[in-house]
């Protein structure tokens, strides 16, 4: 008999819960990409919506491509983009988007808690698929109200919302607080992951047809959300009743003199501790009895003889309520962190919505090239996010890792700025420097401190806190997504140096919010690394 390879004995190690548990890591990695893939085109198409009309003129005789445009080079830019207040327009597009993002995420989480996951995600993605596929169209059918695209982006923002509470909420079902900032860091990947193939989708055709910047991935999310409503497993809780039916056919198959119910039988007997017998009587619907007992066995009459078994009767502890706003602001450090996510991810959604046109003017690359380059920022963001998960488990200092990460990005940002403009080669650097301090707190803070809050010791054990304090915590992270950008917008008129004085400030008081919670962790005898105890929690 030839051996088994060496593969399939590694398969077959695994035990049914860790194939479910892989499945839930890759299926909700997965699905959060697909949400920051769709939400990644606006940033390269930004670029082509205002071009440089001088540039567009010499690429006009280099209209043969693989996708023929719909208009032509020579349009230059898209009505009512060609302005001169275009970057405030653009601004507003991303403003609207990311102010419905965090208005509508504080109800998410309340609804998310309250509804089934599975369902409520499908949804979302569905919608949003929908939606962006919408602001392609805008280019087939030759749009050029404002007012369109403002109402696309404001919508998608909405249903966009149900995607961060549900995906965290299943991943922290599954895994439990060991090596917690390891797995989260890894699997908060998504977010650069989902960011890098945006860009490369949408840059495929940005300067060609940029509608279908918008519709492949407006596609891409709608397919992920049939696949998530046909496997997503929201706890493990859920397998349990799958797996008794599934065992129950051979244990069920009973003799045919067996009890079968009140069907067939017009009397039973029943057959007390104090050896009495006393008949009910059924009709219809109600049952009449002489007397009335504490324990009984219920016997049909004829049938075969069960001997007697003490009963025991287990009363089952109600569902704990979902936590409401005002107590999950209450759990210690959910405002900290929330209000310094704030700062965190206006810094990091700035770079997502404004730094391929920043290279562009800056490197003076074209918007395929400059969407190319952006990726690099991502690429630090996943090694950023996977050190910051992994240092924060190794000395149990969530808040202490975020600040000396906040604390070196704001010098870095200062001398992104500086280098940029010295060619390719230092920029390729910076950008990979850039992208690890500043998604390295925001990855954190988003991902296994929101977890830990919600599952924190002064909830008693009512996980059904998790999705709530998970949208709070990125809902108020999402008002300064929306302040970012907009403040971008503004500042840029003036010059570029304005808007990295501005990430450098809001870095600071990312950092300066947290020293509550830093000399806390520093004077406390009880932050420790995660312990082997810890680890056995799934």
């Amino acid at each position: 008999m030839a051996s088994v390879p060496p593969g399939i004995r590694l398969l077959v190690s695994f035990d049914r819960d860790q194939w479910y548990r892989a499945l839930t890591f890759l299926l909700t990695f997965l699905l959060y990409t697909s949400f920051h893939l769709s939400r990644k085109p606006i940033s390269i198409v930004k670029s082509e919506l205002h071009r440089n009309c001088s540039a567009a003129n010499e690429l006009s005789t280099m209209a043969s491509s693989s996708l023929p445009s719909l208009h032509s080079a020579t349009d230059c830019s898209w009505k009512p983009f060609d302005k001169s207040n275009y970057k405030q327009l653009l601004g507003a597009m991303d403003y609207s988007f990311l102010c419905a993002y965090a208005v509508g995420m504080y109800l998410s989480g309340i609804i998310g808690e309250r509804m089934p996951i599975r369902l409520y995600l499908t949804v979302g993605m569905l919608t949003s698929g929908l939606f962006t596929c919408l602001f392609g169209l805008g280019y087939v059918y030759n749009i050029h109200n404002l007012g369109f695209y403002i109402f696309v982006q404001v919508a998608n923002g909405l249903v966009q919302t149900t995607g961060w509470p549900s995906v965290v909420t299943c991943i922290s079902n599954w895994f439990g607080k060991g090596r917690r900032g390891l797995i989260m860091g890894l699997w908060n990947s998504h977010t650069s992951v989902g960011n890098i193939l945006g860009s490369l989708i949408a840059g495929y055709w940005v300067s060609s047809n940029w509608g279908l910047s918008f519709i492949v991935p407006g596609i891409i999310i709608a397919v992920m959300g049939v696949v998530c409503f046909l496997f997503l497993i929201e706890h493990p809780d859920d397998l349990k009743s799958v797996h008794a039916q599934s065992s129950s056919p051979g244990k069920s198959q009973a003799p045919a003199n067996s009890w079968n119910g009140v069907n067939g039988h017009t009397e039973v007997y029943l057959q007390y501790k104090d050896n009495k017998t006393q008949v009910y009587h059924y009709h219809e619907d109600s049952v009449q009895s002489r007397k009335s007992y504490d324990t009984e066995l219920l016997l049909p009459r004829d049938s075969v003889c069960v001997p007697m078994q003490p009963v025991v009767v287990v009363k089952r502890e109600p569902q704990p309520s979902a936590i409401s706003f005002m107590g999950a602001l209450r759990i210690p450090g959910v405002i900290e962190f929330s209000l310094c996510l704030l700062f965190a991810k206006l810094v990091s959604y700035t770079f997502l919505f404004w730094l391929p046109l920043y290279i562009t003017k800056a490197a003076h690359l074209d918007a395929k090239k400059a969407g190319d380059l952006s990726t690099l920022f991502d690429v630090g963001g996943i090694v950023g996010g996977i050190l910051a998960g992994v240092i924060s488990d190794k000395l149990g200092k969530r808040a202490t890792t975020c600040a000396v990460m906040l604390l070196l990005a704001a010098p870095t940002l200062y001398g992104f700025s500086m280098i940029s403009e010295l060619g390719l080669g230092p920029t390729i650097g910076m950008l990979l420097v850039c992208g690890g301090l500043v998604n390295g707190p925001y990855s954190l803070i988003t991902t296994a401190v929101s977890a830990d809050l919600g599952t924190h010791k002064s909830l008693k054990g009512n996980a059904r806190a998790l999705s709530t304090v998970t949208a709070i915590i990125d809902g108020t992270g999402s008002v300064g997504a929306a302040l970012g950008p907009l403040l971008a917008g503004l500042l840029s008129p003036g010059g570029w140096d304005q808007v990295f004085y501005m990430l450098m400030i809001a870095d600071f008081l990312a950092l300066l919010l947290l020293l509550r919670l830093v000399t806390q962790e520093l004077t406390s005898n009880k932050s420790r690394p995660i312990s082997a105890v810890e680890l056995k929690e799934h």
